[in-house]
């Protein structure tokens, strides 16, 4: 128990200097200026799980389902998301990506990756492995803890990814 509380505290320390540098990292980029964190999170959401309602997206980025709506009105707003009624229940709106959406938010990616390429540059490919699969068990771990239901796709497929972890390209 005392490795686990030494390895506990080092943790915790370090996800606090981890936010810290994210927060750095985003002041001192102009990375976002094109989309905010939260424009680009939910396009790169709609574009890896495809089209889904408000209360599916919500779910999928942990928020509330008025800040999920809200979010999704800036970006239709600027052309980058649209609403349709969803087939099954017209009360309902499935949010799809605009073509001017994914472009924008791929650049954002492309821009973000060579960033961490950089930042990155002297670490081996079995270091990344292991950083890209710790980072992926952690968020895991948030979701599995402070996500209150699996988010589901307008089909009503599990699309959370709890229960399996998944190697992300």
């Amino acid at each position: 128990m005392v490795e686990t509380s030494a390895a506990l505290g080092i943790i915790e320390r370090q996800t606090a200097v981890l936010a810290r540098n994210f927060e750095l990292l985003h002041r001192r980029t102009d990375i976002h200026d094109d989309l905010d964190r939260a424009e680009y999170l939910l396009l790169r959401t709609l574009d890896q799980h495809g089209p889904m309602d408000i209360n599916s997206l919500a779910v999928c980025l942990g928020l509330d389902p008025s800040t999920a709506g809200r979010q999704v009105s800036v970006l239709q707003r600027g052309g980058l998301v649209q609403r349709a009624p969803a087939p099954a229940d017209r009360r309902r709106s499935i949010i799809t990506p605009t073509d001017d959406g994914l472009r924008r938010m791929e650049v954002v990616r492309e821009r973000r990756t060579e960033s961490l390429a950089a930042l990155l540059a002297g670490w081996s490919q079995e270091d990344l492995d292991t950083l890209g699969t710790m980072f992926d068990r952690y968020n895991r771990a948030v979701a599995a803890e402070y996500l209150s239901e699996p988010a589901r796709d307008p089909s009503g497929t599990d699309i959370s990814g709890r229960g399996r972890l998944a190697t992300r390209s």
